[in-house]
């Protein structure tokens, strides 16, 4: 079994508690999310982050295929981090912390995507050319999308 791993870090002039306050809103994740991703969702997003949150959402990662993804927050430590994990979905594993922390002038945030690909052997081969360059290309995209709402920290 092949687990892959993403991270990625920014640096955004606000405060802790700004920064908290998007990105603990799964209602923002449409916002930093590619349009050709048609991004929805379905429910679950009207409370606050809480454990255990249940959010539904219909996404259309590759090719046009709408895919139904069901996540679940299973961690949160208001204001420095939270876990997202996918139940149902695209992909056979999916555990996404994201992390806040102040640095000086503003916050650092550091997302760190641990996930398996679906379909075994050929899942493993397409890997390289086709998921990891996707989902680099939706957190480029997220971290342009956060400097353009918020300035960029140099």
């Amino acid at each position: 079994m092949k687990i892959y791993r993403l991270q990625t870090t920014q640096k955004l002039p606000i405060t802790k508690e700004q920064a908290w306050e998007f990105l603990s809103s799964p209602k923002n994740l449409k916002t930093i999310t590619p349009d050709y991703m048609s991004f929805d969702i379905l429910c679950g997003a009207d409370r606050k982050m809480f454990p255990g949150q249940i959010i539904q959402y219909i996404v259309t990662p590759i090719f046009g295929i709408k895919a139904k993804w069901i996540t679940e927050i299973t961690h949160v430590v208001e204001g420095d981090y939270f876990v997202d994990e996918q139940r149902f979905g695209p992909y056979s594993f999916w555990h996404h912390k994201h992390f806040i922390k102040e640095i000086e002038g503003g916050v650092e945030m550091e997302d760190i995507i641990d996930y398996k690909v679906p379909f075994g052997l050929l899942g493993r081969l397409v890997h390289p050319f086709l998921v990891k360059p996707k989902l680099e290309e939706i957190f480029i995209y997220r971290r342009r999308k956060l400097y353009e709402l918020f300035g960029e920290l140099h």
